[in-house]
């Protein structure tokens, strides 16, 4: 498709989102995707930096930076290239990287979550700098490649490279995809914190036919695991849903039937809100176990029941943003585009926005993500022009709402 002089080919979202589709990108592969994306923002003007974070025991990830301006006030835009496996590929309407339009949607693996996202903004950028110039600051992208993955080498490291260089920013927007249904449903203003856990309860091993002998663990799990879930831990804040704990795995590995196991174990997450920090929640998990520990209900005449647990490393802190500027902007361009007014929102699971808070206020808004992660994941090709249309919008009005 030709492009007037004056145009960008990066202000059409849909050619843009094809060639982010078509670069595989399953993490921790690059794909092409960041290769891709700096084609598209260095005409535009932006500089361009990769880099590639390593750690001991993870694959090399490699990320990329790109700013346009040196000046504030500065606005980042934060995502991600890296994509989830594509399951069961036979089972595509269309291969799933082709980046197919069939019937007014973009089928692709990354069609919401969240390249369209990118594909969306980078557009969005291309209009804003048609249409007025260079924005009067500064516009930066931050793009990890290890979302999808263990995020131990993506926007954490990137975010502290970026940092030691002397980037600042005032705020970020993250183009998950934030719509349950429409778009233009909702705004993420802030997550639940997040933290999980593995308990081993410890008996003693056995002839089921002799069962003073033995000691079964599995009476202990199950009396740990219903400690955990009842009673609820709250009943929720003014901005967040009650905390939930889920067990998700109990284990015994115990293949005889006549046999009591001296060991089992289970696994749980919990979601928790403003009522907590991820110390205060640990401690309290700990209070219930050591609690249904000594209760023999289930063990008459035993001793306390013996366990031990380990948390898993890096816990998501529970945060809010009230930003008022960077808020009341991305509304006032969803009204303004749709004329419609989006719920603010802390629902759902952890992102990346878990580690810009750190930097800089950090909101989310995206595509409907209906299709995230399955097969035929895909995109109403009307969704992109319309979420680009917001974005130029918001970039408007933030830079106005920040007095440039």
């Amino acid at each position: 498709m030709s492009h007037p002089a004056n145009i960008s080919p990066a202000s059409d979202p849909v050619e843009n989102l094809q060639t982010l589709i078509r670069c595989p990108s399953v993490t921790p592969a690059e794909g092409g995707a960041l290769i891709a994306l700096a084609a598209m923002l260095e005409p535009l003007g932006f500089k361009v930096s990769r880099m590639t974070a390593r750690e001991d025991g993870t694959p090399d990830v490699e990320n990329l930076y790109a700013r346009l301006g040196t000046e504030g006030p500065h606005l980042m835009f934060a995502g991600h290239t890296d994509v989830v496996p594509v399951g069961d590929e036979a089972g595509w309407t269309y291969p799933p990287f082709s980046a197919e339009i069939s019937n007014g949607e973009l089928f692709g693996r990354g069609a919401v979550d969240m390249k369209g996202g990118i594909a969306c903004f980078v557009a969005a950028v291309a209009r804003h700098i048609e249409a007025h110039g260079p924005p009067k600051g500064s516009i930066s992208f931050l793009i990890t490649g290890d979302e999808e993955g263990p995020s131990i080498n993506g926007t954490t490291k990137l975010l502290q490279w970026a940092a030691e260089r002397g980037e600042r920013w005032d705020a970020c927007l993250v183009g998950e995809p934030t719509n349950p249904d429409h778009l233009g449903d909702m705004i993420k203003i802030g997550r639940r914190g997040s933290v999980s856990g593995h308990i081993t309860v410890h008996g003693v091993q056995g002839h089921a036919a002799y069962p003073h002998l033995a000691d079964n663990a599995v009476r202990g799990i199950i009396k740990l695991t219903e400690a955990l879930m009842y009673p609820p831990f709250d009943a929720g804040t003014d901005n967040f849903q009650p905390s939930n704990l889920e067990v998700t795995t109990i284990d015994v590995g115990n293949p005889a039937t006549n046999v009591v196991p001296a060991r089992a174990s289970a696994k749980f997450n919990i979601r928790f809100n403003d009522t907590w920090t991820a110390d205060t929640v640990q401690a309290e998990i700990i209070r219930r176990l050591d609690g249904a520990s000594a209760d023999q209900t289930l063990r008459p005449g035993r001793e306390a029941l013996r366990y031990e647990i380990t948390w898993a490393d890096r816990p998501s802190h529970v945060f809010l943003t009230r930003d008022d500027a960077l808020i009341q902007s991305l509304t006032a361009a969803i009204e303004k585009t749709i004329g419609k007014t989006p719920t603010l929102s802390t629902t759902g699971g952890t992102s990346d926005a878990r580690f810009i808070k750190d930097y800089c206020p950090v909101v989310e808004f995206g595509l409907v993500g209906q299709t995230m992660h399955m097969v035929d994941e895909r995109v109403a090709v009307a969704d992109l022009e319309t979420l680009t249309g917001i974005y130029a919008q918001f970039i408007e009005g933030w830079f106005a709402h920040a007095g440039i």
